[in-house]
């Protein structure tokens, strides 16, 4: 036997994303880590709404936004999947054989160099770390199929080899890739109720874990800092930048009210009050986005305290809403 497969019946050709990955999103791609839970719950037939609860804790770490992944003990608590680093110790290809011939997934790192699905960004052109989750593997035809970003795709031939390091393909000095086993054999399909109260919960507990002050100041104090840097530097720079500040500001803000509104008609209707509010800060740092890269283009001035002001405004009122609604005990246990 030569292929082994996880989630049989999956299919590149067709295969249908979630909503949260719709073209109707203001962020269609959120992040490599975040994407692909997304898509794998959607597959399970799990909901990925009822996850969110923690990206209303995202800071501005100094040089970047949080890169916010979902906490695997929330995994485990929602959903009764359990993630644990694998011990890499061996060539990747045989753990993903040994692993998905028992219903285990993997989640490992990738260059995005060798991923197909990235045509036309990173494809063959840019070596670029990414998250991908191992689902059918063919080792004699050499093809996989695999969970990235917003869907499911494939890959085979030099892509395969490449990203599996077979036949002396990659570095031998090179350090394995950081991978996790997702086990889902006590997978738990919860009724909506259920998992709405577990969610609500959740969203408690992640609110102690907001930032003590607003950071969007200082977000904005900071870019005035490093303007004359992104000046210099040019756009291939600022892209860099751009995606670890605006994207991963306004993705987690764009997933938190998502969340919100899904949880509102389980708990209080005033968390779709403030997933409005959140929603200005997803829209503004969209529309950043490519403000700011004509800013740089043309090496203009910007002030960040003034175009930064409507979603310190949306954040502060996002979370006064929020803790107006969290101050009643979770549903169930009122």
């Amino acid at each position: 036997m030569s292929r082994w497969c996880a989630l049989p019946g999956l299919s590149a050709t067709g295969y249908q994303a979630n909503a949260l990955h719709s073209e109707s999103c203001m962020w269609v791609e959120k992040n490599c880590y975040a994407d692909v839970w997304v898509e794998l719950l959607h597959s399970l037939q799990l909901e990925p709404a009822a996850l969110m609860p923690f990206t209303l804790a995202v800071d501005f770490e100094g040089d970047h936004w949080t890169f916010f992944k979902p906490p695997l003990a929330d995994l485990r608590s929602l959903y009764g999947i359990d993630v644990q680093e694998l011990n890499v110790w061996r060539p990747l290809a045989d753990h993903a054989a040994e692993h998905l011939a028992h219903g285990r997934l993997i989640a490992t790192e990738a260059n995005a160099f060798w991923l197909p699905d990235t045509a036309g960004t990173d494809y063959r052109q840019q070596h670029v770390k990414t998250t991908i989750v191992l689902n059918d593997l063919d080792l004699a035809n050499q093809r996989l199929g695999y969970f990235h970003n917003a869907g499911y795709f494939s890959l085979e031939g030099e892509d395969f080899r490449q990203t599996f390091r077979l036949d002396g393909c990659g570095d031998a000095s090179a350090l394995p890739l950081y991978a996790e086993l997702i086990r889902i054999d006590r997978l738990l399909r919860r009724p909506e109720p259920e998992l709405a109260k577990i969610s609500a919960r959740l969203l408690r507990s992640h609110f102690e874990w907001r930032p003590a002050h607003n950071p969007l100041p200082r977000f904005a104090e900071r870019f005035n800092a490093d303007l004359p840097q992104l000046h210099a530097r040019g756009l291939a720079h600022y892209h860099a930048w751009a995606f670890t500040t605006l994207r991963q500001l306004g993705a987690a803000f764009e997933l938190l009210s998502h969340h919100l509104r899904w949880l509102a008609p389980h708990d209080d209707a005033r968390l779709a009050n403030a997933a409005e509010r959140f929603d200005v800060i997803a829209q503004d740092s969209k529309s950043l986005i490519l403000k700011v890269a004509r800013v740089v283009n043309a090496q203009r001035a910007f002030d960040a305290a003034v175009a930064f002001a409507p979603m310190a405004q949306a954040w502060d009122d996002g979370m006064g809403l929020l803790a107006q609604a969290l101050q009643q005990p979770a549903p169930g246990e009122r």
